[in-house]
């Protein structure tokens, strides 16, 4: 495993790949998986159909959790206020609190950012050189590319007969 690579998925590739049954294709490529705090509360604060698979899976594989202040500012808001944080884009502040993180280290790590298509077509984040941000589309042709993935389209199509409204935009742009 490369522990100088690690991969930060969002909620959404993280929905898409349970709605696919396909968590273990983040593992391909060897780096290291690490989930954002913010992120694995936003998959499993609620009941949904991929919650329980999402916080089995990051369990049963013991990936490490990633802590950002984030995270705790957003547990004491919760705990003070009359009424829920908004929570809008939170998983996505704090996997960039988290790759700002890595450029700070001797040597800096490098961080895969792995968004759902359509937010990162429209994601303007300020990220340090050693970030890279990669669409679940992307990632699952890289894997396919690769040899590690019999077909991109499969896992897909999985996720949206499974119920998953997958994004229909496209980054890049084919």
């Amino acid at each position: 495993m490369s522990n100088d690579i690690a991969l930060l998925p969002d909620a959404g590739p993280l929905i898409t790949l349970a709605y696919a049954g396909a968590l273990d294709m983040l593992l391909k490529p060897g780096w290291s998986v690490e989930i954002v705090d913010m992120v694995l509360h936003e998959v499993t604060r609620n009941e949904t159909p991929t919650s329980r698979a999402i916080g089995e899976w990051v369990a049963s594989r013991h990936l490490p959790i990633r802590a950002t202040q984030l995270f705790r500012q957003y547990q004491v808001t919760l705990a003070e206020a009359a009424s829920p944080p908004t929570k809008a884009n939170l998983g996505e502040f704090a996997i960039q609190e988290a790759m700002n993180q890595f450029a700070v280290l001797t040597p800096p790590r490098t961080g895969v950012f792995l968004f759902e298509d359509h937010k990162i077509a429209r994601a303007g984040f300020l990220l340090p050189d050693n970030a890279r941000k990669v669409s679940t589309r992307a990632f699952l042709q890289f894997l396919e590319q690769r040899g590690w993935l019999d077909s991109a389209a499969e896992i897909e199509r999985r996720a949206i007969l499974n119920g998953r409204s997958f994004s229909r935009l496209r980054f890049p742009p084919e």
